[in-house]
């Protein structure tokens, strides 16, 4: 009798915890908004601007502010998709993941790349974006003329905080591998002030920033003489709680249709928009 009792508990308990779950998920029939963080720090991905465009969502508890770049015409797809209305909040790379879980936004597309670490904490969509790590260097530096990772050895060399470039470091033999910055800003001043001999970044990233600082170069290797990376080192994902199950089918759904033209031409409109310095 007590087993019996101990079993029919432990059935109601799942059966009440799997409802939980379901009810706890973003209901797709319910809601109006979506609510999308990014750092707006990360041109040509994502950027606050003062200025009002076509492309431009306006940024929750910013007033005058306004997001644009890459991941917000892509968070607009999306959104338009499922019919909600798009909300725009931003919060710092390290604050992205909590914000997610604590429930103060729905989905995160901020160039993030699908990592198994962060896969623990998260689930990802299918890639939204596919590029290549690459090195910016100064022009009239001692590394303007490097084509392999073993031209960089005994380099100063950083990234972003909480970023896989900083571990793709790692793999530059005899590199002195400088304490992480924490915005791409501080990147730039790093290497423009030679603190810093080179940093890594993803390829569009470094794109718009020497578009915008001509002392700049970007180092792209030949295979097999750069970065040793797999598929989570290259794309980005759209990243969502992990009980958000038909939130990720339907987000899934909505970039399907998102032609990998139709991406690339974003990506180009987002680099001839983003700031100039």
């Amino acid at each position: 009798m007590k087993r019996f009792s101990l079993v029919l508990f432990v059935l109601l308990f799942g059966v009440t915890l799997f409802a939980c779950q379901v009810e706890d998920q973003f209901n797709l029939e319910v809601e109006t908004e979506i609510v999308v963080g990014l750092e707006a720090a990360y041109a040509p991905f994502n950027w606050a601007t003062p200025e009002e465009n076509e492309f431009t969502v306006a940024i929750d508890g910013q007033a005058g502010f306004y997001a644009d770049g890459y991941d917000v015409v892509m968070a607009q797809e999306i959104a338009d998709a499922l019919g909600l209305t798009l909300v725009i909040k931003a919060y710092s790379w390290d604050g992205l993941i909590p914000a997610l879980n604590a429930g103060e936004i729905d989905l995160i597309i901020a160039g993030m790349s699908p990592t198994a670490e962060r896969a623990l904490t998260v689930n990802f969509s299918e890639e939204y974006y596919r590029s290549e790590q690459v090195m910016v260097v100064r022009n009239d530096g001692d590394y303007a003329n490097a084509t392999s990772l073993i031209d960089f050895n005994g380099a100063r060399v950083v990234a972003q905080a909480g970023t896989l470039q900083d571990d793709l470091i790692n793999q530059i033999t005899g590199v002195v591998h400088q304490e992480t910055l924490n915005s791409y800003s501080d990147l730039v001043n790093a290497l423009a002030y030679g603190t810093s001999d080179a940093f890594v970044a993803e390829l569009p990233v470094a794109t718009g920033i020497v578009q915008t600082n001509n002392q700049f170069t970007i180092i792209e290797f030949a295979d097999g003489l750069g970065f040793e990376v797999s598929d989570e080192d290259i794309i980005v994902s759209v990243a969502l709680r992990l009980e958000d199950l038909d939130l990720l089918d339907a987000v899934n759904e909505a970039l399907s249709n998102i032609s990998n033209l139709s991406r690339q031409q974003i990506m180009q409109d987002a680099l001839s928009r983003q700031p100039q310095e």
